[in-house]
């Protein structure tokens, strides 16, 4: 138990926790996965159940007041974990950085708890794709994340706003997923709505710099067998939800952190989708929405 929590902390070799702790390296491995999966098995139901519909309420509130952002429900991105090539695996976990990984694709909240994880496709895919063949991302798209009812925004009666996530320009915008403009030619509102959204998508980017400044073997390669590669991030992310829960958060964990962006890719959304953006975007520069530091800040 020891050598699983000295690996994940530290990230020491097989080698190293072979010495400190006189086991077998095959050992300490078979020590890792075991645990790793008893550590997802234990805590995975209690720190990230998915959340029912008066939990996605609270979800917005925390967004709305740290992050100004009305109807937000999470956050997404992936990140590439970086990995040992896995046997007969071609070019598959080949990514464009030109390294081996796979994907780790989470949605958080305002409070840098995970909500959703997707651990192990490869490390060639697209956070679009990633996210499509992940099961949130198929509930999303099917209805069945138990969202609430259209809500108007703050300060407004009309017209009812879906709740909605926020990502960066590799996701597909849709009625409950938002993605920044086009960088090009931007007019003074849709910049306001790029750096409103940037407010509130970051924090999954913090989540990322706590969990790997918490469990520093995320920040070398992961010389295991893939699996128990995969059981071991899977881990990391459950244990940081029970340790953000018992210790709260401190913002200079999250400044730094060693995963790697997916490489935005062109995906197109749909009319439904603009829609809802541009009503965000009229909302952001209202009187209702606008907040007084924005513009200095575009």
């Amino acid at each position: 138990f020891f050598s699983l929590f000295r690996y994940l902390g530290t990230g020491q070799s097989l080698a190293s926790l072979h010495y400190a702790f006189l086991v077998g390296k095959s050992t300490a491995s078979v020590i890792i996965r075991e645990t790793c999966v008893a550590i997802w098995d234990a805590l995975h139901a209690a720190v990230m159940a998915q959340p029912h519909k008066e939990q996605w309420k609270e979800i917005a509130d925390v967004f709305q007041q740290t992050c100004q952002f009305p109807n937000c429900a999470g956050a997404i991105d992936g990140k590439h974990i970086r990995i040992k090539k896995p046997v007969r695996s071609g070019s598959q976990y080949y990514n464009y950085k030109k390294y081996f990984s796979f994907v780790l694709f989470a949605m958080c909240d305002a409070n840098y708890s995970f909500r959703y994880i997707d651990v192990g496709s490869y490390g060639s895919r697209s956070d679009s794709a990633v996210f499509a063949q992940s099961d949130f991302g198929k509930m999303l798209q099917d209805k069945a994340l138990d969202l609430p009812e259209h809500t108007a925004l703050p300060g407004t009666t009309s017209p009812a706003m879906p709740f909605v996530f926020v990502g960066d320009e590799a996701f597909a915008l849709g009625e409950n997923l938002m993605r920044p403009y086009s960088s090009r030619g931007l007019s003074l509102a849709r910049r306001v709505f790029n750096y409103r959204l940037t407010r509130a998508r970051r924090v999954v980017e913090c989540a990322f710099g706590i969990l790997a400044n918490k469990w520093r073997f995320l920040h070398t390669p992961i010389h295991l067998k893939l699996e128990t590669a995969i059981s071991a991030v899977k881990a990391a992310c459950v244990l940081h939800n029970f340790v953000r829960a018992r210790d709260g958060y401190n913002f200079e964990d999250s400044l730094t952190h060693s995963l790697h962006s997916h490489r935005p890719s062109v995906v197109r959304g749909h009319r439904q989708g603009a829609a809802v953006r541009e009503q965000f975007t009229a909302y952001f520069t209202s009187p209702h929405g606008a907040l007084p530091w924005q513009l200095d800040a575009i």
